[in-house]
């Protein structure tokens, strides 16, 4: 296990565990507010690839890199005062000008232009917040995420993923960028010296695999001497992962990681009541089948009890933290 040394503040030094999260959106920002309350250095590795919502519209007006994912990753691990946190979750109501556009997407905005430089909004915007830990983009290429249904059909753009316009029953061939991003080599930096590595939850084709498809990701991967860690999704996706069990989600994983890389995976063993499911199969959603003897034999699974208690059914900060601990203590 690779750790970093830290100073106590008392002239001794201790080393803290180095856990590299890979992925984007909601999974994300709950494995990052479950882990900052550990003492353990942590990077965020995050995808680049959204296009909708406010996030859209300034990558569209503007030509910036979509700061949306990486704002939730960094009120995540804010450790500033609440309503600082708040602020930046903030979004305008749709009456106005600027309707739609959350506070902090617009402040990371706002710091690019006037610096010209994505990283330098990151560093400031990590300052305000008091961040415990870091967050690092994937990619400072601006690129557009595109699949391929099994029809033949080309869909161009994250958010013509997430929420199909075409026929959401066919099934996607496959996930690729256009054009080809090279790796940010703060992320090859992160992964390499890296002790654990996250992989997960969320959204598999339009949160997860962008990551993998960056140039240099999955080989720096591949070549850590890291734990690999994945967590799996806990309800399926109409338009993405209908009728996926968990050795589906796992196999795509590790098709795109280009070899046989993962250690463990994180599963959720509760089902959760049925008014909740019945919400969801209006989704066309389903709890994904934990087929977990048809996982690979190199694939420990860690089956745990994960879910959060409210309607929408999403993993527990906390407990999700408690699993990855477990496997890296």
């Amino acid at each position: 296990m690779k750790r970093v040394a830290t100073n106590n503040g008392n002239g001794t030094m201790s080393k803290k565990p180095h856990i590299v999260t890979i992925g984007g959106g909601t999974g994300t920002f709950n494995v990052l507010q479950g882990l900052k309350t550990y003492p353990v250095d942590l990077t965020a590795v995050v995808s680049m690839a959204d296009d909708g919502g406010s996030t859209g519209k300034i990558r569209d007006e503007f030509g910036t890199l979509p700061p949306g994912d990486i704002r939730r990753s960094l009120v995540a691990l804010a450790r500033s005062e609440k309503l600082v946190r708040e602020l930046f979750e903030y979004r305008f109501e749709d009456s106005c000008a600027i309707g739609g556009h959350s506070f902090g997407n617009l402040f990371l905005t706002a710091l690019e232009r006037m610096t010209g430089d994505f990283n330098e909004a990151l560093r400031v915007a990590s300052q305000v917040l008091r961040i415990n830990g870091k967050v690092v983009p994937v990619t400072l290429d601006n690129i557009r995420l595109c699949a391929l249904l099994e029809n033949g059909q080309k869909i161009t753009g994250e958010t013509n993923i997430d929420i199909p316009k075409h026929d959401g029953e066919l099934k996607i061939d496959k996930v690729f960028l256009e054009p080809l991003a090279h790796a940010n080599p703060d992320a090859l930096e992160a992964i390499a010296h890296a002790g654990t590595i996250v992989i997960g939850p969320g959204d598999l084709f339009t949160s997860i695999v962008p990551n993998l498809l960056v140039e240099g990701i999955s080989e720096a991967i591949c070549a850590s001497k890291a734990t690999v860690i994945y967590i799996s999704n806990i309800m399926t996706k109409w338009g993405e992962t209908n009728h996926f069990s968990l050795s589906h989600f796992v196999a795509t994983v590790e098709q795109y990681l280009g070899a046989q890389r993962l250690n463990y995976v994180i599963v959720n063993k509760t089902t959760p009541q049925q008014e909740r499911l019945t919400y969801y199969e209006t989704k066309r959603s389903s709890l994904v089948e934990n087929d977990i003897k048809a996982l690979p034999k190199h694939i420990h699974a860690l089956p745990c009890d994960l879910i959060k208690n409210e309607q929408l059914i999403r993993h527990n900060p906390e407990k999700l933290a408690k699993a990855i601990m477990n496997l890296v203590c």
